[in-house]
């Protein structure tokens, strides 16, 4: 009686940190949310309508990065939205994901003018957010897409065209680069390859990640 009691308070006590735990995360993520939201670092926030945070499981193993908001994702304030964002979904849907699984968001938080490149002042700018995010999430399998993204987070010469789908280890972490939705859209011939990269990256989560269910 005693011992079952013990365990009782011992799975009691758990819990209680447990939740403690989230409560903090929970309370940082929302901390880091409202900073980002109010960020006047650089000029484009004379120029956004909205600043696109990310969307999804904030605990999640699987951390998709593109490279900043366009016109659609400016005006609603959720990354990968209209075409380019369907294409996305079709996408995780080919491997069993959602976004309710993963983690969406952008290297550069708000839209360059016209959709050019971001410059290096702004991302220099969004370097700090999209690092706290990854220390608070601590994805085991960061996706970048497109290759601004990828030159951002994993390597400066990083080729997309050449080493697209391919994994590398990098500061405890696996990443890889997909083509970016827009490219896709733009040169539907890439498909076939991002399909394959795609199956590469379904195998990975197979292989390291415990808490991503994919379903078919």
């Amino acid at each position: 009686m005693a011992a079952a009691e013990n365990g009782a308070v011992g799975h009691t006590a758990a819990d209680t940190r447990e939740s403690r735990r989230e409560k903090k995360a929970m309370s940082e993520w929302e901390t880091l949310r409202q900073e980002c939201l109010h960020c006047r670092a650089c000029t484009l926030a004379e120029t956004r309508t909205n600043v696109v945070f990310g969307v999804g499981r904030e605990d999640a193993e699987v951390m998709f990065i593109g490279e900043a908001p366009g016109a659609n994702e400016d005006m609603q304030g959720e990354p990968f939205v209209g075409r380019g964002g369907k294409l996305l979904d079709d996408m995780l849907k080919m491997i069993g994901l959602d976004r309710s699984r993963i983690y969406i968001t952008n290297s550069v938080k708000c839209r360059p003018p016209a959709n050019r490149d971001p410059m290096n002042t702004e991302k220099d700018a969004c370097k700090g957010f999209l690092q706290r995010q990854r220390e608070l999430m601590k994805p085991k399998i960061i996706v970048c897409l497109g290759r601004i993204s990828a030159m951002e987070i994993i390597r400066p010469d990083f080729k997309i065209s050449q080493e697209h789908g391919q994994f590398y280890e990098k500061d405890g972490c696996l990443m890889t680069a997909l083509y970016h939705p827009a490219a896709l859209l733009r040169s539907p011939g890439r498909k076939p390859e991002t399909f394959e990269d795609l199956k590469k990256l379904q195998a990975k989560i197979k292989e390291v990640c415990t808490r991503t269910e994919l379903e078919f």
